[in-house]
Parts: C-alpha cells; sequence; structure tokens
C-alpha cells in the first residue's frame, strides 16, 4: 500500500534541499552520531555541519539524544534521523529534486568498490496511465523496505529512482506548408 504523504512546509522543504543535509539524515538513519562524528564521516567543516545539523533538528528531520560526555570529558549530543523526510512529499517549486541528485552523486564518489552499485536506464514509450502505475509500483516496492526493520546482519544500501521525460525523443509534428 503506497502511503499519502502530506506537503512541506516551507522550512521543511528548505531543509531538504540541501545535498549535504540529506547525506547527513542518511548517516543519522542506522545510529546516533555527534555533530564531531558527522563532520568526519562526510569529510565536512564541523562549524557548517553544526548549522545544517540545527537546521534538521529545527525542522524535526533529527533528534537530539541524551547528551554524553566525550573522549575530553567534553559534552556531545548525539543525534539521529527521525525518519520524517520519507513521510513528506515537496512542492515541485522546490529544489529537492536536485539536492537528491547531487547528495547521490557526492555519495556514490565514495563507493570503493563499483562492482556493487547496481545502475540501468532503459527508453520506454508509456501512456500517462502506465507512467502513473509504474511509479506506483516502484514507491511501493519503497515503502516496503523502508517499513522493514533493518536486518541486524544487513549491509547498508541506498536507492535512487528518477524517472524523466525524454526530450531527446520527443515528436515534434512536422511544420504545416
Amino acid at each position: 500500500m503506497v502511503k499519502i504523504r502530506r506537503l512541506a512546509t516551507e522550512a521543511e522543504a528548505k531543509a531538504l534541499a540541501s545535498a549535504f543535509r540529506l547525506r547527513i539524515l542518511r548517516a543519522c538513519l542506522d545510529e546516533s552520531l555527534t555533530n564531531q562524528e558527522i563532520a568526519n564521516r562526510l569529510g565536512a567543516n564541523p562549524a557548517t555541519t553544526l548549522h545544517h545539523v540545527r537546521t534538521l533538528v529545527a525542522t524535526g528531520f533529527l533528534a537530539p539524544g541524551p547528551p554524553r560526555r566525550g573522549r575530553r570529558g567534553s559534552r556531545e549530543i548525539p543525534y539521529r534521523a527521525t525518519g520524517k523526510s520519507w513521510e513528506l512529499r515537496v512542492d515541485d517549486t522546490a529544489p529537492t529534486n536536485e539536492a537528491m541528485i547531487n547528495a547521490f552523486l557526492e555519495e556514490y564518489q565514495f563507493v570503493e568498490d563499483k562492482r556493487r552499485v547496481w545502475m540501468c536506464r532503459l527508453a520506454a514509450r508509456l501512456t500517462d496511465a502506465e507512467y502513473e502505475e509504474l511509479n506506483h509500483r516502484i514507491n511501493a516496492i519503497f515503502e516496503e523496505l523502508a517499513a522493514r526493520p533493518p536486518s541486524p546482519d544487513g549491509r547498508p544500501y541506498s536507492f535512487f529512482y528518477a524517472a524523466h521525460p525524454d526530450h531527446v525523443r520527443e515528436v515534434t509534428p512536422p511544420a504545416a506548408s
């Protein structure tokens, strides 16, 4: 069953329109990480990371855990992704699609064994109804995966799906003479 997602608020859409923020959410999906741990994993400046973490906390995409003592006795706050981003749909005017593509490309560059990446491209001609059916079926698979509890012995994978009009193959009717 495909879940009906509510429309994101302007602040939520803006928070999701950053490839870096999407990568933070992915990093904090399976475990709670401190700002420093997030910065280290993503190869980023901790101050810049903190700005993005605060935005994600303010919009409910990250939840702070109880403070803990760091290695040097400092107070650290671990953050965990709430899964809220999966429950939202974003207005077509928001730049989130580009952010998702950029997050995918940034994450892909760090995949060490490219043989473990499965990709394919396909060109097809579909009616609007067929296109909607395809997207509905793929979304149902994604919903099923999102609802599953994580397999304790499973490997982490990320999935990215995109479909777009093929302007190169678009048929333009001949001009009238």
